[in-house]
């Protein structure tokens, strides 16, 4: 498993990361060996956030209640969390920031955060309000690095004109077939295809510029809870064939080479898995270190449907 430094912090992450969302309803020996096997497999990165579950903070209490790591333990993984969403609207106040934070930290039972993610841009949002409570939560060591989910460049540089500490993460969507923000760089300025209208608003170049780490949400969907592409040879077909052959050739299942096609650009990655099943877990795992070629990559690239001008 590929670990990579966090540009910004002294954290070293796995480039796949165990998103926890769908934990609520399984049992503690269930929780158990889906995390056991991540961390077999290497990763040693789990995503929570403060609304997965039926009620707040329901699948971290879950991770509380089923993982007990001693300190040395905890010191060895990294932990996240997200902030912000309320039900029917966003929240970047610091008392709920705060507030939910500490009610995190209880659900999970650990003393700190490796990571805090403002989970959706709330639009408003008052920055210095925002850098009082990363302030406090730091200070408190309750937060050790901040990052965003789902922001623009420029919401984030909004972010930055008052928050001290560096914005390190932004996670967003990302799959082979929802690629916008790969696939609208690679036709800009061609007027004639729907791909070059940059729906990514420059993400991919600026976390590039600025040495923000992206995490990619939703790694074998194919749009915003469309259904997964991986084994779809309806919708798929000339897609599945060249993951298919692909895994052939490295030796991996078809889900290693959807995570090598993320994880193989230059802009160091991370891909966040949204699985409880075990195996899947390793079978995407396999794929943190695959070297694709550029024809390779290309390929997979263009049998998604995307255009190359």
């Amino acid at each position: 498993m590929l670990t990579l430094p966090i540009h910004g912090t002294d954290l070293h992450s796995s480039n796949v990361v165990l998103g926890l969302m769908r934990i609520e309803r399984l049992r503690d020996d269930e929780i158990r060996h889906l995390v056991a096997a991540a961390r077999d497999a290497g990763v040693n990165t789990f995503d929570h956030a403060d609304i997965y579950g039926g009620q707040r903070h329901a699948c971290e209490q879950r991770f509380g209640d089923a993982i007990s790591l001693s300190p040395s333990e905890r010191e060895s993984v990294v932990i996240q969390s997200k902030v912000g969403i309320r039900h029917g609207f966003y929240d970047f106040s610091k008392a709920h920031i705060v507030r939910s934070v500490e009610e995190s930290l209880l659900a999970l039972r650990t003393e700190y955060l490796d990571l805090l993610l403002l989970h959706r841009p709330d639009t408003l949002m008052e920055p210095d309000e925002v850098a009082e409570a990363f302030d406090e939560l730091q200070s408190s060591g309750k937060v050790r690095n901040f990052g965003v989910s789902n922001h623009t460049p420029g919401q984030i540089e909004v972010l930055r004109r008052s928050v001290r500490q560096p914005l390190v993460v932004n996670q967003v969507q990302l799959s082979l077939v929802h690629a916008p923000l790969i696939a609208s760089g690679l036709s800009a300025n061609v007027a004639h295809l729907d791909q070059s209208i940059d729906r990514g608003s420059g993400i991919l170049d600026h976390a590039r510029l600025s040495r923000m780490t992206l995490q990619a949400w939703s790694p074998f969907q194919s749009g915003f809870d469309s259904g997964v592409f991986l084994g779809d040879r309806e919708h798929f077909g000339p897609l599945n064939d060249e993951i298919d052959d692909l895994a052939d050739a490295y030796r991996v299942p078809a889900a290693a080479i959807a995570v090598a096609w993320i994880t193989r650009h230059p802009a160091n990655m991370q891909v966040v898995l949204g699985t409880t099943n075990p195996e899947r877990v390793a079978d995407a795992a396999a794929g943190s270190e695959i070297p694709l070629t550029r024809e390779e990559w290309y390929r997979l690239f263009t049998a998604a449907g995307h255009a190359l001008p």
